[in-house]
């Protein structure tokens, strides 16, 4: 590693308590860096208006810069003046970039997708390293596909490393393979003491749960209810499956879930939540038979709920989605097992092995809690992204090339993105003196 400390600015989409993935995993990444000595800094967009309503998906949905500590990290929320078509316009944008350009940032940690900061990054070249993380291709929006392309492109071409959170979701992604000479893994990770060392309130929360459920199984399934989490399958596999399956989140598909198990006379064994407290969300994996994971399109790259059940020690039934992890991270046998997409039978079949197997679930659950730990935990991530960065940098003290040419095509791109983003953005903005190493470089800072 360095010698001194690494200086790490993410740019992310939006920063908790705005709810998603990436949110989430850009903050979990961001503090298990800091709290390895790191110095972090998160720039995104401010989803809350003056009031504190979230306004992420309101077109006109007006916010104001805010700066902000969480713990060691340094969270700057650029305000916005509106959303058109999933597109953050932020007018302090590009001043915020020009100004990472002087500061004393080792590494621009980019988290995708995001079509804003893509824009940008394609309009203005950083002279720092740039990792980014491709979360997810986009499967289902073709427009925005054929928008983002050419920005990936662009972004992607440049960077010194992309990071994918399994070989598998390489594997499957074009985007991925078409710079696979650049491609690393970094497995995602979690904090992962509320579920291996649960709180009195979460083993509150699993006794009371355990006692209102009665006798019999329960299943469990975590996240929003979206066409491509498969819940569908699950009330089919309900019909053939003893006990009762606990549902927490919410989403458009849940009427029409609860339609179909009233349709299939399953409604009585399916229980919703919603969204839940912590405690009670670590008390449902403790008390779950199993996590089911029947999710059937590649939208879902990795499943972050997995991890935490395993934390939890509780098995896990999941999907087999080719060029997707979700299988890695809980192998079939090892700490639960995995059915074809789409299959109630599958599902069903694999809920009975579970209980009627003796000592099945025990061996799961032990796999389980052993290779949550050894994986997927924040702090491993946050060790296994710093010696990435350090790597990269090392390759530039030795002369290595970190940032690659650009082709010419990729020039002309870049030429016709800056001219039709300049009718988006302006250039108002100010400068954050604390981000340069001398007030000479802040001074000198483009305004």
């Amino acid at each position: 590693m360095f010698a001194r400390p690494i200086n790490v600015c993410h740019l992310g989409k939006y920063y908790p308590p705005a709810p998603g993935g990436i949110e989430s995993h850009v903050r979990t990444l961001a503090l298990a860096q800091a709290a390895l000595g790191a110095r972090v800094r998160v720039v995104c967009v401010n989803h809350r208006d003056r009031e504190g309503r979230d306004v992420t998906w309101s077109r006109y949905g007006a916010t104001k810069t805010v700066e902000e500590h969480d713990h060691d990290v340094h969270v700057t929320r650029l305000g916005r003046s509106a959303c058109l078509a999933r597109l953050d316009v932020i007018p302090g944008l590009f001043p915020m970039l020009s100004r990472i350009q002087y500061s004393n940032a080792d590494i621009v940690h980019l988290h995708c997708p995001n079509p804003t900061m893509l824009v940008a990054l394609s309009c203005l070249r950083l002279n720092k390293p740039v990792v980014v993380t491709h979360h997810s291709d986009i499967v289902s929006q073709r427009f925005l596909v054929h928008a983002m392309r050419p920005l990936e492109r662009i972004v992607y071409g440049r960077a010194a490393a992309l990071l994918a959170s399994s070989e598998p979701y390489i594997d499957g992604s074009d985007v991925l393979r078409s710079h696979r000479d650049k491609v690393q893994t970094l497995p995602l990770g979690v904090e992962l003491s509320p579920f291996v060392s649960p709180s009195q309130g979460a083993l509150a929360a699993e006794t009371k749960l355990r006692a209102e459920i009665g006798e019999g199984p329960l299943w469990l399934s975590v996240g929003r209810c979206v066409a491509y989490k498969g819940f569908h399958t699950g009330v089919d596999a309900l019909r053939r499956t003893p006990g009762k399956w606990l549902i927490i989140g919410s989403g458009p598909m849940l009427e029409p879930l609860k339609l179909r198990a009233k349709e299939l006379g399953v409604i009585d064994r399916l229980i919703f939540r919603g969204y839940v407290s912590d405690d009670e969300l670590a008390g449902a994996y403790r008390a779950a038979t199993a996590l089911w994971f029947p999710s059937c399109m590649r939208s879902e790259g990795f499943g972050l709920v997995q991890v935490e059940a395993m934390a939890s020690g509780c098995p896990v039934i999941n999907t087999r989605i080719f060029g997707s992890g979700v299988a890695w991270v809980s192998p079939h046998e090892q700490t639960g097992l995995t059915f074809e997409i789409g299959s109630a039978d599958g599902l069903a079949r694999a809920s009975k092995r579970l209980l009627d197997e003796p000592g099945l679930r025990d061996r799961f659950s032990a796999a389980a809690r052993a290779r949550a730990l050894a994986e997927f935990s924040a702090e491993t991530m946050g060790q296994r992204s710093l010696e990435i960065y350090a790597r990269l940098l090392q390759r530039a003290q030795l002369g290595g090339r970190v940032i690659d040419a650009v082709p010419q095509v990729e020039t002309r791109l870049d030429s016709w993105v800056r001219n039709s983003s300049s009718r988006v953005y302006n250039s108002s903005g100010t400068v954050d003196v604390e981000q340069f190493d001398s007030e000479e470089q802040c001074a000198a800072a483009p305004r």
